[in-house]
């Protein structure tokens, strides 16, 4: 998919070393997110999205894109050839524009030894991202969950390929150690990661209950 028209006019600090910015994505008509995480010698972009140059012209020693799941490339190659950055894309990537420098899998070696899991359900080429440190570990989500006025929750099954996959992902990133949640669509979460995952997770069952 080609970017969105929409460019951000701003980033935002989450917590320390992560920031953040958001469109209003015309190709989805909701918004979506993207952030880079500021390590003490590179910057890694996750999902990124336009952004202005003065913005652009202040994140530091860039040196990688890596990417949640296929649909999110976004300024992806544009930013490679100007940064000349490696993109890290998932194994069986389907729909990418350009190659990416490296496909990853489960425990692959990613930049700023973030940790890749496996998250199929909203398409097989999917992941989470876990950024493990003592302090307020950070989890990128990407279309596992969004988030919307409610909170945290799962994309209607009809965007899916396999809803109740996406739920035994879900599941399992629940006791993961972290406290920011970042999802690729919605406002990141700061804090309680793990307690809003849970309550995404009883807001579908609800959800569910009542549809029954």
């Amino acid at each position: 998919m080609s970017e969105p028209c929409q460019v951000a006019d701003r980033m935002t600090p989450v917590v320390p070393g992560l920031l953040h910015w958001t469109v209003h994505d015309d190709r989805v008509d909701f918004r979506s997110d993207a952030y880079a995480l500021v390590g003490e010698k590179e910057t890694v972009l996750v999902d990124p999205l336009p952004l202005v140059e003065a913005q652009l012209g202040a994140l530091r020693n860039l040196r990688a894109i890596v990417l949640t799941v296929q649909s999110h490339q976004r300024s992806s190659w544009r930013y490679r050839k100007r940064f000349g950055l490696r993109v890290y894309a998932p194994e069986g990537a389907q729909g990418l524009e350009e190659a990416p420098d490296v496909s990853y899998g489960e425990g692959g070696e990613l930049p700023l030894g973030l940790r890749a899991l496996h998250g199929p359900g909203p398409c097989n080429a999917s992941f989470a991202l876990l950024f493990e440190r003592p302090e307020r570990g950070i989890l990128f989500c990407g279309d596992l969950l969004l988030r919307d006025a409610g909170g945290f929750r799962f994309v209607d099954d009809e965007y899916q390929d396999d809803p109740e996959r996406t739920r035994a992902s879900v599941r399992r990133l629940a006791d993961l150690p972290f406290e920011a949640l970042c999802a690729g669509h919605g406002a990141p979460a700061a804090q309680d990661g793990p307690r809003l995952v849970h309550q995404a997770l009883q807001r579908d069952a609800g959800g569910r209950k009542k549809k029954a």
